[in-house]
């Protein structure tokens, strides 16, 4: 490890998620490209008719059951029936911002203590899901551009990650919760999570430490 470098914590989920919206797949390591992982979102659906969207991909904004299916075929049978007509559509990954992100396990403990369970980190939808290590207290905005290392690659924070009211929606497909958003919003300026872009690519695997290897901005 390089001098100054911190162990952040340690990598407990890997996700990658084939078409934009809908569920993802659970990894036990991964190649991760410059463009992040491959096969990351890089399907999405498109609005050809029946939404103001057109012409637009079709999210969990738009449906909020999108993400209980794993197939296309299935997500755009149910948004026929909502009025909506879908296609699906090919690309080099149809990021809202950054070809990684990551959530770490104490950025929720906050949110859990208000609503009263332990809110589940899948709603984030991160790529990287990272417990942390012992005495861990960095914020999102602690953490703007550093560079970290996980497994063999090395990643450049961009910014919190600003989160919408898909972070509401069940996993299981029950009633949302508007606790979620409200509490973002009040208390974390809407923001959970990181993106980062990649510098180096390599393999992440689970078990991986995550690296702080850059000083942090003030």
């Amino acid at each position: 490890m390089k001098p100054h470098a911190m162990v952040l914590g340690t990598l407990d989920a890997v996700r990658r998620y084939p078409v934009k919206a809908l569920r993802g797949e659970a990894l036990d390591c991964a190649e991760v490209g410059t463009s992040g992982i491959p096969a990351d979102r890089a399907q999405a659906l498109f609005v050809r008719d029946g939404h103001a969207r057109a012409g637009k991909t079709y999210r969990g904004k738009e449906h909020d059951r999108l993400h209980l299916f794993g197939n296309a075929r299935d997500a755009a049978v149910a948004a026929l029936d909502r009025g909506v007509d879908v296609e699906l559509r090919s690309g080099e990954g149809f990021f809202d911002a950054a070809p990684i992100s990551i959530v770490v396990d104490r950025w929720l403990d906050g949110l859990s203590a208000h609503v009263g369970y332990a809110v589940e980190w899948e709603r984030f939808r991160p790529n990287f899901f990272v417990r942390a290590a012992f005495g861990f207290s960095a914020t999102e905005s602690d953490l703007d551009g550093a560079e970290l290392r996980i497994g063999t690659v090395r990643l450049r924070t961009r910014s919190p990650i600003e989160r919408c009211v898909t972070v509401t929606y069940d996993l299981h497909g029950g009633p949302s919760d508007p606790r979620i958003l409200r509490f973002l919003a009040e208390q974390r300026d809407a923001c959970l999570g990181i993106y980062c872009d990649v510098i180096e690519p390599g393999r992440v695997c689970l078990g991986d430490s995550l690296v702080r290897e850059a000083p942090l901005h003030s």
